[in-house]
This record gives structure tokens, C-alpha cells and sequence, in this order.
């Protein structure tokens, strides 16, 4: 099977560290804090009729070609509808938007900014958050938040940080490691497993250098095994935890280094290049905050036939994306009707199709009709994928952004800097 080149990057732009310098001396610059509540609507009405005729600037990640077809032949037309108009702006990194719009902020444009809705999540929405960057209070207004449910601890919270009417959901997602099944026999079922098979077969595993977000991931994934569970590992930061649990987790780094592809003496720069190494059957496992797109991936010849979805006994991490709309957004009331027409049940549906882009929906099905329902249980099936209800079996909490830094940091100077 010839398998063409693959690049890929997060989807769900989770923490990457990319531009954190720029965006940490941004927000301790003091330029004047721009209004950031959506109050000033009256109601939904008040919003849809400032909103006719605003074109809406979409942020995000440009490497996912089924996210981009997505908003561009379905989301977009569906906004034209609603009279207006979207235009995805594509980005290699979430942090470029959130630096955009800190600098824009800092040169005193407080209400005609050039970015009007962002996909976000994780350390990016807290240091935004912390600048007080997001317009808040606006998802209370959005008619589609009635069937998302008020409880869900994904979407109340963004990597422990309190959503607080600050950016709506758009999407949910399970962090899964996917393996070749004709490479490997026996695949482990378990973290502590995966680390056993990694020694006994060198050569054949690794994971992005931290900070890239799907690197980082695996940090916090082998940490909770470490720790002997997520339960035994606060979602708080605190210098006492990280100290109490940080060691064992460098040390089980450390131990599998040696074995990992090139003898860990170098590691992919990012996700993209992990799964290169993986289509071209230099390892035998990647890793994913984003499954849904395997799909595709098997079915173009991209990634081997025998491409499975590697189930741990105790879970993995879940989390969801959102759209957050700046403060400043020139076309806020626009991009309020966006995010509102994301959440509806038709956008869902078309998002969560595998053919089109896979990705599980954040509707609360308890809150839908049967005829919605059904639309759903009527999705034709992944032959790589599990459902999400099987994916996200004992799912495993996000840390805090804090708990982020901490263990990217510890990863770069004591286990990289041993190399």
C-alpha cells in the first residue's frame, strides 16, 4: 500500500506553549481593560438584528482538512443564511489569535478588532481569561445553550478554569493512542502496560516534545499512572502535589527513553510529525486528542488497514473545544449568531458524521426531542472509531493549566536536558 505524506496538528489547540513568552509580557503591559460583557444585548432579538450584514472572522487551527471543509461548505453557508457571513481565518496556532488580539488590545483598539471568534480551549482560554481578554456573559443568551446541559463538568469548565459564560461549547474529545494491530500482537491494556511493551520493543514508540499539546497530554496521561490513578492526583495545582507526585513520573520518562524511536535522543517536534512516523511505519502508535479524523485516515491509505483504537482500563483523558469571542470583536453580535448556529442540531449532527468531520457533538441528549435523537443514532458507524460512550468510559479529568506548565517544565529539564 503506497501511503501518502500526513500532516496534522492539534485540533483542539490545547496548551500549546507556542507564543507564551510573547503573551505573558502582553498582558502585564497595562493597556486599559476593554469592556468585556455581553450585557449590553437585550435579548436574542437585540442580537440577531445587530447582527445582519456582519462578516465574522473565524480563528483557528488551518491543519485539520475536514474541520476546514466543514466550516467553509457547511457552517459558513448556514451563517449566509442567517445574514452573515463567515470567513475562517486559518492559523498555525491557537496562541496567534490570543497574541492578536492582546496586541490590538494594548494599542488602545478596544471595540473594532480583527478578530471576532476564536477555537479555544485549555491554557490560551485561562491566559486570555487572565487578560482579560473574552467577552463574557454572552452564551446565556444563545437560544441552542438550552440543549447543552448546565452541569457537565467538560463544558462548565476549561482545564479546571470556570467557563463563566466566556465561550460556548463546540465540540467534545477523547485523548486515544491508535496502534497497527498487524505490528503489534498483544497490545497492552493498560498505562502501566503500554510503558512494559515500550521497553520490550524499542525502536517501535514516542511522543511530541512537550510543549506540543499531544506530547503534553501523554505526560499527563502516564502521570495519573504513576500516581496510581487520576483520583489520587487533585485537578488544583500546587506546588506540594507536583513535588509529592512529579518524581515518579521522570523517573518512568526516563526509564522508557532509552527505547523509544532513535533511542530517545530526539523527538518529534509535534504532533504532525508523530503521525508521519506512523504512516510511514517508522512506530507502531500514535496518539490523538482528536480520533475522529482516523476514520478518514484508514480509509484514504494514509495510516495502515490494521489501524485500531487502543482501549486503557482506566480511561483516558476527555475534555471539550470551545468559541470564545474577544473583547474587542468588531462583529460580536455576528459572531454570537455563529456560535449559536455551531451549537444547533443540525450543525452538530452534519460535524458528528464521520464523513464529514467526526467530531462528538456537546448536546445534552437528554434535552433533545426524539426525532433529534434520532438523527444522531442514525450516523453511519466508524469501522476504526468507538463511540463516544465507549471512548469516554472512565474518563480521565483534566489537570488545571497551572499543572500544564508545571509538568511541561519539569519535562524539558529533567528528562530532555538528560539526553
Amino acid at each position: 500500500m503506497t501511503r501518502t505524506p500526513f500532516r496534522r496538528r492539534r485540533p483542539l489547540m490545547v496548551g500549546a506553549a507556542l507564543g507564551m513568552t510573547s503573551l505573558l509580557a502582553l498582558t502585564a503591559c497595562s493597556a486599559p481593560a476593554p469592556p468585556t460583557s455581553a450585557t449590553s444585548f437585550a435579548d436574542w432579538d437585540n442580537v440577531t438584528s445587530v447582527a445582519a450584514g456582519q462578516s465574522v472572522d473565524l480563528w483557528m487551527w488551518g491543519g485539520d482538512e475536514q474541520g476546514n471543509n466543514y466550516v467553509d461548505t457547511v457552517l459558513a453557508p448556514a451563517a449566509a443564511a442567517e445574514g452573515v457571513t463567515l470567513r475562517r481565518v486559518p492559523i498555525a496556532d491557537t496562541a496567534d489569535a490570543l497574541n492578536r488580539v492582546l496586541t490590538e488590545l494594548q494599542a488602545g483598539r478596544s471595540d473594532d478588532g480583527s478578530v471576532d471568534l476564536i477555537w479555544v480551549n485549555g491554557d490560551n482560554f485561562l491566559t486570555g481569561s487572565q487578560a482579560g481578554a473574552w467577552l463574557c456573559e454572552w452564551t446565556p443568551l444563545l437560544p441552542n445553550m438550552a440543549k447543552v446541559s448546565a452541569s457537565d463538568p467538560l463544558l462548565t469548565e476549561d482545564f479546571g478554569a470556570p467557563v463563566n459564560g466566556c465561550e460556548a461549547p463546540w465540540n467534545k474529545a477523547q485523548f486515544t493512542f491508535a496502534y497497527d494491530s498487524d505490528a503489534v500482537d498483544d497490545p497492552p491494556s493498560t498505562m502501566a502496560e503500554l510503558l512494559e511493551w515500550i521497553d520490550a520493543n524499542p525502536g517501535r514508540f514516542t511522543y511530541p516534545a512537550p510543549p506540543d499539546f499531544t506530547g503534553s497530554a501523554f505526560l499527563r496521561q502516564v502521570l495519573y499512572s504513576t500516581a496510581g490513578g487520576h483520583d489520587e492526583v487533585a485537578s488544583e495545582y500546587s506546588d506540594e502535589a507536583f513535588n509529592t507526585l512529579s518524581p515518579a513520573l521522570y523517573a518512568a520518562l526516563e526509564e522508557i527513553a532509552p527505547s523509544l524511536w532513535r533511542g530517545g535522543d530526539t523527538y518529534p517536534a509535534d504532533s504532525e510529525q508523530l503521525n508521519s512516523l506512523y504512516a510511514d511505519g517508522e512506530v507502531d502508535f500514535t496518539m490523538t486528542y482528536g480520533p475522529a479524523t482516523l476514520t478518514k485516515l484508514v480509509a484514504d491509505g494514509t495510516y495502515p488497514a490494521g489501524t485500531k483504537v487502543l482501549t486503557l482500563e482506566e480511561g483516558t483523558l476527555g475534555n471539550a473545544s470551545f468559541l470564545a469571542i474577544p473583547a474587542n470583536a468588531a462583529d460580536a453580535a455576528g459572531a454570537m449568531v455563529v456560535a449559536n448556529l455551531a451549537l444547533s442540531v443540525d450543525q452538530q449532527v452534519a460535524k458528528a458524521d464521520p464523513a464529514t468531520w467526526g467530531q462528538f457533538t456537546v448536546l445534552d441528549y437528554d434535552a433533545l426531542t426524539d426525532d433529534e435523537r434520532g438523527e444522531f443514532d442514525n450516523l453511519p458507524a466508524s469501522p476504526v472509531v468507538p463511540s463516544f460512550e465507549e471512548l469516554s468510559a472512565s474518563a480521565n479529568p483534566e489537570l488545571e493549566a497551572d499543572w500544564v506548565r508545571a509538568i511541561d517544565e519539569g519535562w524539558r529539564t529533567q528528562v530532555a536536558a538528560s539526553r
